[in-house]
């Protein structure tokens, strides 16, 4: 179906960010899965096209625009070249929101013309070893110290986190509140220079193997206060705040990753033959074609109409929530059936649709499993 989304500027765009992904990161790709992480000049490449500073002020070197359309099209067509920009995503769409929205101006010009310009790296750490999508659960703390905090504790699954400059890390600053557990978490922003951080292993994962998630560790970090990001203390509400558009994100990739599927069954099944018929001549490959192709167009249809609400400001928690859980699971299941339709070829690594399939099974659980969106969804049902 036709989208109306986009206009000539983002169709212009999206040809940049083509050409781009050919040229800078699709013969390098298959370096970055060995290593486990994008090569780090890969983020001032992105930063000299303009690809990464899109959103941040003009002021702070880059281009002031508001709309998230732009970041859909990266994600989108780093799934149309097969390959996976997961450590961008999280330095473009889950870090920057908190930058922009909670940054004093002090920090804005200490720190986004080096974000825009591919110098500095983001992440951010929430997820602790037990703890999962419990957030109030955090125990890693940070106790003042004069005009210092001192940071102690673990972070895992931390995507980013071995090319990371700068780390928002949430530490419980206050203890809990007796009736509130989310009481008394704060962000702050450590430099990874800092003597007492270290990263741990990159982790091993079933796919997105070019994405550098590790494990972190603080050890009497002392991160000063001017590093803290917003209010001490009401970290649970900004991480509520943001986690809209990390869910939007996570749907964006999973119906491009749905899409793509499509295409390359509908291409291998085109030219190989079985019993001396091509594949997709067969009504049964016909079918199952034609439900992967019904799911994608109404996937299109709910992601477009969240994207123009998230540029509105509209998308609500509940909305994403929902956008998530349906867009997940979509993909989960055409990616599925796509494969099958490949054969013993697609359980190749050698075949891109094998990377979709390793790739896919983790968007039902980061980001908030679908269990905890549909929790979300019911919640806001008044169930």
């Amino acid at each position: 179906m036709h989208r109306s989304i986009f206009n000539d500027d983002h169709e212009a765009f999206r040809d940049l960010v083509r050409n781009f992904l050919a040229k800078n990161v699709v013969p390098h790709f298959a370096e970055w899965e060995a290593a486990g992480k994008p090569a780090r000049d890969f983020f001032r490449e992105a930063a000299a096209l303009g690809l990464i500073g899109i959103q941040v002020p003009e002021v702070y070197g880059g281009d002031g625009v508001s709309s998230y359309k732009f970041n859909a099209i990266l994600i989108e067509e780093a799934a149309r070249a097969d390959v996976g920009l997961g450590t961008l995503r999280v330095h473009m769409d889950l870090v920057l929101p908190y930058l922009l929205n909670y940054c004093t101006e002090e920090q804005k010009r200490r720190w986004l013309p080096g974000y825009c310009s591919g110098d500095i790296v983001t992440a951010i750490a929430m997820t602790e070893p037990g703890t999962g999508s419990d957030l109030a659960g955090i125990r890693t703390t940070a106790h003042r110290d004069g005009d210092h905090y001192v940071l102690n504790g673990a972070k895992t699954f931390i995507t980013g986190g071995f090319n990371a400059d700068r780390i928002l890390v949430v530490a419980r600053t206050s203890p809990a509140a007796p009736d509130d557990r989310r009481h008394g978490l704060s962000i702050l922003v450590v430099d990874t220079s800092t003597p007492g951080f270290e990263v741990g292993r990159i982790l091993q994962k079933v796919g997105l193997k070019a994405q550098d998630t590790c494990e972190l560790s603080f050890t009497d970090v002392r991160v000063p206060v001017n590093d803290l990001l917003g209010e001490e203390g009401e970290a649970f509400s900004y991480l509520s705040h943001n986690l809209p558009q990390e869910r939007l994100t996570i749907s964006v990739a999973a119906w491009s990753s749905a899409a793509r599927a499509v295409d390359l069954a509908r291409e291998y099944t085109a030219h190989r033959d079985v019993f001396g018929r091509p594949v997709a001549s067969f009504q049964n490959t016909k079918f199952v074609l034609a439900e992967c192709a019904v799911d994608v167009a109404a996937g299109q249809a709910f992601l477009d109409q969240a994207i123009e609400s998230h540029d509105r400001g509209e998308l609500t928690a509940a909305d994403a929530a929902g956008l998530k859980l349906w867009m997940t699971e979509m993909q989960g299941r055409v990616v599925d059936k796509c494969l099958q339709l490949h054969g013993g070829y697609g359980y190749m690594t050698e075949y891109p649709i094998a990377r979709l399939y390793a790739d896919a099974r983790v968007t039902r659980i980061y980001g908030g499993t679908s269990e905890v969106m549909k929790s979300i969804v019911a919640k806001s049902m008044g169930l």
